[in-house]
């Protein structure tokens, strides 16, 4: 048993488009038996992000919306500020770079110095002072409901996607309530959560009300973003780190993980929960379901 794909995503403001070109390639090899197959696999290529004048990183990326994973990388490390003007993002498609220009001279040659590089999938970087970041961060006591979880998790799992076109690749959705708005994917999961930052920094989108749903583990690095961001809850089908339970604590984060079908965990941030639904009435999960949790 499979569960259906959804054919209508129009609820989405953006939406995963596994049918576009450019982010997967047919491959020939053989199976396991020695028959020839073809496969679908995704395309990766580096993106270098500059600010003004300085390089900051080069990521691996699928390469769309790069003016987005440029402005929420820039954000989430606290190279831009709230306060800054923002002049330009220029995307040099030939070039694969993306510079983000500010009206305020920037120069971080000395944080650059001290960036590492942390677990997980493709490029996920973070600096050593990005715990300072946290400092003074207060999240709202937005309530979520449970049958809005479970609404979430139901139609996000279904819901047409590059995952589910060649797997290899982490999705991150921000939601509202019971309504996913906006679904990213990419090669690393940090840079899923940095192109939804991105947007919302574009069009100026009030944090204290979202839910942020991704397919990633939830560790440190993706706590500390999504505190950042300003936002409440993190929902993940897959499990915890520690540090990131630990991180969650300090700041107030609803932190869920390993919600599958009716099931859920839940470390941190319990008193935002609403039980408005009863779990024996939701289906269980089939065993094979059309998205297995991302690693």
């Amino acid at each position: 048993m499979q569960l259906a794909k959804l054919h209508d995503t129009s609820t989405y403001l953006i939406a995963p488009d596994p049918g576009r070109a450019g982010l997967t390639r047919a491959i020939s090899g053989t199976d396991h038996t020695g028959a020839p197959v073809t496969a679908c696999v995704v395309e990766e290529r580096p993106l270098t992000i500059f600010l003004n004048s300085q390089e900051i990183v080069t990521a691996m990326t699928i390469g769309d919306y790069p003016d987005y994973l440029a402005l929420g990388f820039l954000r989430n490390q606290g190279m831009l500020r709230l306060e800054d003007e923002i002049t330009g993002v220029d995307y040099d498609e030939e070039l694969e770079t993306v510079v983000v220009r500010t009206a305020r001279k920037t120069d971080y040659e000395e944080k650059m110095r001290k960036k590492t590089r942390t677990s997980g999938c493709a490029v996920g970087t973070v600096f050593g002072d990005m715990m300072a970041g946290l400092d003074g961060v207060t999240l709202p006591q937005t309530q979520v409901r449970t049958s809005w979880l479970y609404a979430l998790s139901a139609q996000i799992n279904r819901t047409p996607s590059l995952y589910l076109e060649a797997g290899a690749i982490h999705g991150t959705v921000l939601c509202h309530e019971d309504k996913p708005l906006v679904y990213m994917e990419d090669v690393g999961r940090h840079n899923a959560v940095d192109k939804i930052a991105g947007w919302m920094l574009a069009e100026g989108v009030n944090a204290a009300d979202k839910v942020l749903y991704t397919t990633g583990r939830l560790t440190s690095e993706m706590v500390i973003k999504t505190a950042m961001m300003g936002i409440p809850v993190l929902v993940s089908r897959s499990g915890f780190t520690a540090w990131g339970v630990e991180i969650a604590q300090q700041v107030g984060l609803t932190l869920i993980g390993r919600m599958k079908g009716q099931r859920f965990v839940c470390l941190s941030g319990e008193p935002r929960l609403i039980r408005d639904a009863d779990p024996a009435a939701i289906p269980q999960e089939p065993r094979r379901a059309g998205r297995k949790a991302a690693e």
